[in-house]
């Protein structure tokens, strides 16, 4: 099967993902969030670097469990295009208006 080359609008809204859950993610270690989702560390890193630009559906719904993010929250986060994540380092109220 091939797969065909992943469009900007792609690229972009697998990026914001990955500082979604980056942000998310908090002070809590790679390791503990992907071991209690049941994935991969390697591949929430590949995620949060935006390497995987388009995860399977179940890792993102086991990670967003996790992280204690609604799917609904992480779509509309990261289907506005050109809307930038706060960085990992934002002040808690920037985290509290992201994850609410």
């Amino acid at each position: 099967m091939v797969r065909l080359p992943l469009t900007p609008e792609e690229i972009e809204r697998g990026q914001r993902l990955g500082a979604l859950l980056r942000l998310a993610r908090g002070e809590r270690s790679m390791l503990d969030v992907a071991l209690d989702a049941g994935v991969s560390p390697e591949t929430l890193r590949k995620i949060e670097s935006g390497r995987v630009a388009t995860p399977a559906f179940p890792t993102i719904a086991a990670i967003a469990d996790v992280l204690g993010l609604s799917l609904d929250a992480v779509w509309a986060e990261i289907s506005q295009c050109g809307r930038a994540v706060a960085p990992a380092n934002a002040d808690h109220r920037a985290r509290e208006q992201l994850t609410a």
